[in-house]
């Protein structure tokens, strides 16, 4: 898309794998082996910031792919890229480049993990999820900024994470608003309808008859994105809520105390 051209990070797809993968380095072996012989980081007012942040990052977000098209005239079927340099078509693409960015500072979740020395909720599904959503995206961005088919899940993703952010940082408050965190089971409900929506979606350019999407390799992509998302969230809520494998005390209502 030649309306990207000199905006960061897009140049090339190779700054974005070595940021993550410098990442998954850090978050599965060097950050553990420095943090082996020191004690936890007492991050918690960072940590309020920081979530807070999101919130307010990813309300903008969603505000702003409203108004660049899912309220102004997007079908929630076929919607093709705009590639105009109209008001609304760059709008939306400076808006998917921000939601692109945004997975850069997501990582951060990670990084505070490891420095906490929470190892234990540095899973695959974790990693996996912060790692591939930046690098798909990049690709997203640089051919395809825009369109209703490639951006409903980013706006339902925001839509969640306002949700989820506001979990975390009121648990980064402290024990003391713990008591406020009963819905916690509820969160991880909203993720699976979440990736339901998203496979329902994007699952309508195979039933289309004559649907011009520019580039359906990016449909698939998105597709098997939400399928394999859905499939991993179900094995976590069985292990977490089914078999009650979470922490024990504190699951029934709801409530991770290592939050």
């Amino acid at each position: 898309d030649p309306r990207l051209e000199g905006w960061p990070l897009m140049s090339s797809p190779f700054p974005t794998t070595f940021i993550i993968g410098t990442y998954i380095y850090f978050v599965t072996s060097l950050g553990p082996k420095l943090m082996e012989s020191k004690k936890p980081f007492e991050l918690r007012q960072i940590m309020a910031f920081y979530n807070f942040s999101v919130v307010a990052l990813s309300l903008y977000m969603t505000y702003e792919f409203l108004m660049s098209g899912w309220a102004t005239g997007y079908s929630f079927r076929c919607d093709i890229v705009d590639y105009s340099r109209s008001p609304t078509a760059l709008r939306m693409v400076r808006t998917c480049w921000l939601y692109y960015f945004s997975k850069f500072i997501e990582l951060l979740d990670t990084i505070f993990f490891v420095l906490r020395k929470k190892n234990n909720q540095v899973t695959f599904l974790h990693v996996f999820h912060h790692s591939i959503m930046p690098w798909t995206w990049w690709f997203g961005v640089k051919f395809a900024a825009g369109s209703g088919l490639g951006t409903f899940h980013a706006l339902l993703n925001c839509i969640v994470h306002v949700v989820m952010y506001t979990y975390y940082g009121i648990c980064s408050l402290g024990p003391a608003y713990h008591k406020y965190l009963w819905w916690k089971k509820y969160m991880t409900t909203i993720q699976l309808v979440q990736f339901i929506m998203i496979t329902c979606h994007i699952g309508q350019i195979y039933m289309m008859d004559d649907c011009p999407y520019q580039y359906p390799i990016f449909m698939f992509i998105i597709w098997l994105y939400g399928s394999v998302f859905l499939v991993l969230f179900l094995h976590f809520w069985y292990h977490a809520y089914t078999k009650g494998k979470r922490l024990p005390k504190m699951a029934r209502n709801g409530i991770n105390k290592d939050q």
